[in-house]
């Protein structure tokens, strides 16, 4: 029998267990869901032993587990490591939901829940188009070490240990991440770049408590208002990044990205119209594409301080925070992003009022794959195969931490086969995942690996 035969035999019985996994909730930031983080990972380690994988095991550096399989019998042909998350962003608000986040709901072709598209489905289709070879054929045509992490959604934190304390366990010729995402429905991509990522915490003080804002009103800052203020000198009045330092290392697109821009035809209108915005808040002098793929950002992603409760309280707030996040180019450094956003703020903060600035996350640098990658050539051959059309270069606005780790601490450049699609409300309500997705996912992973095999060692 053949590999995409033994798939169309086995294809409800890969579905229904795909939406047992996605039915776990592993929600890697929030101690509430531990028992649902360790049961996706004893799943997935139970499925690897299942199909054949042979040194089956946790990894692990401190936070949530990694899980690790490999099948090394093709001698002289590539060693790919396959990576995926099995970790999910929080289901709030959850009153959003059509339907329960964790109880996967298939409509109108589509599967409804949190983690449908990033990243179980993508990872589940990678893990059984290698259950298929070994179950039809007893081999694959490359060796391959899988590895599923738990904490992508909270900057893969672990990783770099893991990856430190296990080169040689993981050591292999490319990282093939199932994360990803492709660009829109019935237009075949590939992803050839992802920004970095920082982030922060601010707090400013005006005084020791909230004060009556009639006894104190005037003569005392409100920590609220000055905070806004503060946060205010971020950008300049077109909505440019005014920090000095803050693009340091800053690299341009290259002709080959302005050319995938070019091709993709882009519409604009319709880009905003579909999320419900208007233009006019992007860099000047930007384009769109480049702005969303190569620019950096620096956003604020929230903000409290004094009372938000229902009705009227008079008081001067005494305290207020935000979370700033900035998405990087590539070329630019998390720390030297963190000292130079710091660097502002502690110059801008006006002498009433103290600027405590929490320690950031560990932050992620952005990647870009060489041009002429020969990994990235095959998955382009793969893609178009199955597609009938040539995938365009595009690249991923978000962050792909693992890319970044695997080109510094084992070598790797990360090349991407992912049938999530960027439409698919990944971290929102009603979160989905395209049937259609799942099949042709699977015809172009069993593909992928003999294809992978014509690049011998």
């Amino acid at each position: 029998m053949s590999v995409e035969a033994w798939i169309a035999d086995h294809h409800a019985r890969l579905l229904d267990e795909l939406l047992g996994f996605i039915r776990l909730p592993s929600v890697s930031t929030d101690p509430a869901y531990a028992q649902g983080i360790r049961d996706a990972a004893a799943l997935l380690r139970a499925r690897f032993e299942r199909i054949g994988l042979n040194s089956v095991q946790y990894l692990n550096d401190g936070g949530h587990d990694a899980v690790y399989g490999e099948w090394l019998g093709a001698p002289g042909r590539p060693t790919l490591l396959v990576y995926g998350h099995y970790d999910v962003q929080p289901p709030d608000p959850l009153e959003l939901w059509q339907t329960p986040p964790f109880e996967p709901t298939i409509r109108d072709g589509h599967i409804y829940a949190r983690g449908a598209s990033d990243d179980k489905s993508p990872l589940w289709i990678a893990v059984s188009a290698i259950e298929a070879w070994l179950a039809a054929e007893r081999r694959l045509p490359v060796n391959v070490k899988v590895l599923i992490e738990g904490e992508e959604e909270i900057g893969s934190r672990s990783l770099p240990g893991i990856m430190r304390r296990h080169r040689k366990l993981l050591a292999a010729d490319v990282l093939v991440s199932a994360d990803g995402g492709r660009w829109r429905p019935g237009r075949p991509s590939v992803n050839t770049n992802s920004r970095g990522l920082m982030g922060m915490e601010v707090v400013l003080r005006t005084a020791a408590r909230d004060l009556h804002s009639g006894r104190f009103g005037g003569p005392v800052g409100n920590a609220a208002m000055t905070l806004a203020r503060l946060l205010a000198t971020l950008h300049d009045a077109a909505g440019r990044i005014a920090v000095g330092g803050f693009f340091e290392g800053l690299q341009r697109p290259g002709n080959r990205d302005y050319a995938s821009m070019d091709e993709l035809a882009f519409d604009e209108a319709a880009f905003f119209a579909e999320i419900g915005a208007r233009p006019g808040a992007m860099e000047p002098g930007v384009r769109l594409l480049e702005s969303l793929w190569f620019r950096p950002t620096l956003e604020v992603n929230g903000m409290i301080g004094g009372y938000t409760g229902p009705g009227g309280k008079t008081i001067i707030p005494h305290e207020a925070r935000a979370k700033i996040t900035c998405r990087l180019g590539p070329g630019q450094e998390p720390g030297r992003v963190f000292d130079a956003v710091t660097k502002h703020l502690r110059e801008h903060c006006p002498a009433f009022a103290d600027l405590e600035i929490l320690d950031p996350h560990d932050g992620a640098h952005a990647y870009v794959v060489p041009e002429d990658d020969p990994y990235l050539a095959v998955v382009e051959n793969v893609v178009e195969e199955v597609h009938g059309r040539r995938p365009v270069r595009v690249g991923i606005g978000g962050t792909l931490p693992i890319s970044a780790m695997a080109k510094q601490a084992l070598g790797l450049e990360t090349v991407t086969l992912s049938y999530a699609v960027a439409d698919e409300r990944i971290h929102a309500p009603n979160e989905f995942f395209r049937l259609s997705s799942f099949d042709e996912g699977l015809r172009a992973w069993s593909r992928l690996f003999p294809a992978m095999a014509a690049l011998r060692r």
